[in-house]
């Protein structure tokens, strides 16, 4: 099993994309929408209901 990047939800090996920054770090997405909040728009997982590390009152 592997642990997504962005909304910590876990998913078979063999889905979803693997991305690799410059630096050599590694991250898994489980989906197009993980990939384009964390990317694209820049968002944080912490501020978004729908992910694992929401924090309420921030």
């Amino acid at each position: 099993m592997v642990t997504c990047s962005f909304c910590g939800n876990d998913y078979e090996r063999g889905v979803g994309k693997t991305f690799v920054l410059k630096s050599g770090k590694i991250l898994h997405f489980c989906s197009g929408k993980c990939e384009k909040n964390m990317l694209v728009l820049k968002r944080k997982a912490r501020n978004l209901k729908w992910t694992k590390n929401f924090v309420k009152g921030e």
